[in-house]
């Protein structure tokens, strides 16, 4: 397993001054914990949250559209770099718990991986939970990432260097869409990028009880998520939503996994990694001890965001 930023000391990193910068503003905020909100709050909170603090990468087009999915009219925003016939193709799912979250709040995260990896990026709009539950956000994934493989030349992409990508819970669908993908024998994904993902509904593993409170993600507001999400706790054991639980991960699409030190999603996405490699997957590990979670899209306030999203270029250009 390749570690691009491997840490020897084990004393705990302090988050960096740009993070505390961000966590004292949310505190002063003093808006209430998400637990204590109603979706339609969490989505506004979110959406406000979510607001550019610098111009939008510029790009060569940013388009609009719908196709017919599982539960109706399924939005995408496609992403092109320039006037390609054969860049690579990214199918990205956003994150939110899959109760938050839309085109919008991601907007600039898909901006960033159009411009710095030079792919056409299909960002998809999924259904979202409570009023969807699991598995339909899974089947409206699905159904994106079947439809931009079938329409990758028109879309100016080459269909053989397909990557599958999310953040969180977007993290949690790409990985349950590259072992859909195996299983199915197509469509054939080159590549699968975790952001720090959601792998399981474990909420007592060391980073969920270090990192419970202030650190933007909190242990409350992930049981809520998943309240919402899958409520029934056995089928939180279906690995369509626990892709940690997955019987056998040989023959996966090789995946660049983003960790962050101060997330209480850390260990699932390092055991998820570990569980890739033991499998024979070649794993890229990227692993920020400074970061919290959702650090990836505040690159316009936090330095390593940045670093970050250049190194995820660099990582997913040795695997395409």
């Amino acid at each position: 397993m390749d570690d691009m930023n491997s840490e020897t000391d084990e004393r705990p990193i302090p988050v960096e001054p740009d993070v505390q910068m961000v966590l004292d503003m949310m505190a002063e905020a003093g808006n209430p914990p998400l637990e204590e909100m109603t979706p339609a709050e969490g989505r506004a909170l979110m959406a406000a949250m979510s607001q550019p603090t610098a111009d939008p990468v510029e790009l060569h087009s940013v388009e609009d559209l719908t196709i017919e999915g599982p539960g109706g009219p399924l939005g995408l925003r496609i992403y092109r770099p320039g006037d390609t016939t054969d860049a690579p193709l990214v199918v990205t799912c956003h994150g939110g718990g899959w109760v938050l979250g839309d085109l919008d709040t991601h907007d600039g995260v898909a901006r960033e991986l159009c411009s710095r990896t030079g792919s056409v990026v299909v960002s998809v709009d999924y259904r979202l939970a409570p009023e969807a539950r699991f598995p339909a956000a899974v089947e409206d994934c699905w159904a994106a990432l079947l439809w931009a493989a079938d329409n990758a030349r028109s879309l100016g992409a080459d269909p053989g260097r397909l990557v599958v990508a999310g953040d969180s819970a977007g993290g949690n669908l790409a990985a349950v869409l590259a072992r859909r993908a195996r299983d199915t024998g197509a469509p054939r994904l080159a590549a699968q990028l975790l952001v720090y993902p959601v792998t399981d509904h474990d909420f007592d593993r060391s980073s969920y009880l270090a990192n419970a409170e202030g650190k933007l993600l909190t242990r409350g507001a992930m049981v809520w998520f998943w309240d919402h999400y899958v409520p029934d706790t056995d089928t939180r054991k279906n690995p369509d939503a626990s892709p940690l639980r997955i019987d056998d991960a040989v023959g996966l699409a090789p995946a660049v996994v983003v960790l962050a030190g101060h997330d209480p999603l850390h260990d699932e996405g390092a055991a998820y990694a570990r569980l890739l490699d033991e499998a024979g997957v070649p794993v890229t590990v990227l692993e920020y001890p400074g970061m919290i979670h959702g650090f990836f899209g505040m690159v316009g306030a936090i330095a390593t965001a940045r670093r970050a999203h250049a190194d995820v270029a660099r990582a997913l250009g040795e695997i395409l």
